[in-house]
């Protein structure tokens, strides 16, 4: 429980699912955590429900915008001075078929889910430590396809794929990236889109271990992948998904 004394780490969309379940592990492991989103609101609440206000900086950023990142990256200055690790994990869901999709859509789901990832990635690296990590939240959905997901899908593949080029690109300063890819993960965002129990089920049905995922199980993979217990992993994607891609239950 002490691999992260000392050490700060940035969470975005640190205000609730995979994103919040992420920064309770982090501070459990005695980091500093930066919590960062869109709504101010979902980050007090945030803060709030962590109980641990002196080791916990919220900061309001919509990560598809450059002056947003910047300020964030600012303030996270000023008051740590460094970063050690950066999970990127804000993200939008979208789902609809090709001819459905408008320009809006395009724009606001490849802005957060795309370019934020990048230029999360690149305004942190003056701060990140050599040595440090990089976890970025990719989806089970890279590796299937589903009718209703085609832009969804393509900006994870692109994320996941920017792992692993970034691995290259920073190994010279011991940067380690690597990206989780969850599977179905109960959150408000799955909640939101599996609106019934039939639904729920359909999805629980699925999956070899028999239940959805909750939030901690994908927290758990990224404090590994941020950790020095994983010193010698990068450019690598871990499914957390209990079996839905790889295998098929009885």
């Amino acid at each position: 429980m002490a691999d992260f004394d000392g050490r700060t780490v940035l969470v975005t969309g640190g205000g609730s699912g995979i994103g919040l379940a992420t920064a309770r592990r982090l501070l459990e492991a005695g980091a500093q955590v930066v919590i960062s989103g869109r709504s101010s609101a979902r980050l007090q609440g945030a803060v709030e429900a962590l109980g641990a206000p002196d080791r916990v900086l919220a900061v309001p950023a919509d990560v598809a915008k450059g002056r947003d990142l910047d300020r964030l990256m600012t303030v996270v200055e000023h008051r740590f001075g460094r970063l050690h690790g950066v999970f990127c994990n804000a993200g939008v869901a979208r789902f609809n078929p090709s001819a459905a999709v408008t320009d809006e859509e395009y724009d606001d789901l490849m802005g957060t889910n795309v370019r934020g990832v990048f230029y999360t990635v690149q305004k942190a690296l003056p701060l990140l430590v050599d040595g440090g990590a990089v976890v970025v939240n990719g989806s089970w959905l890279v590796h299937r396809g589903l009718a209703t997901t085609p832009l969804y899908a393509a900006g994870k593949a692109a994320v996941v794929n920017l792992a692993r080029s970034l691995a290259a690109d920073l190994g010279a300063r011991g940067v380690r990236i690597n990206a989780v890819s969850p599977g179905y993960i109960v959150t408000d965002m799955f909640l939101g889109i599996a609106v019934t129990e039939e639904a729920r089920e359909s999805a629980r049905s699925q999956v070899p271990l028999g239940r959805l995922g909750r939030p901690d199980d994908v927290a758990d993979a990224v404090v590994f992948l941020l950790s020095d217990r994983s010193a010698y992993i990068t450019g690598q994607e871990l499914l957390v998904d209990g079996g839905l891609i790889t295998s098929v239950p009885r």
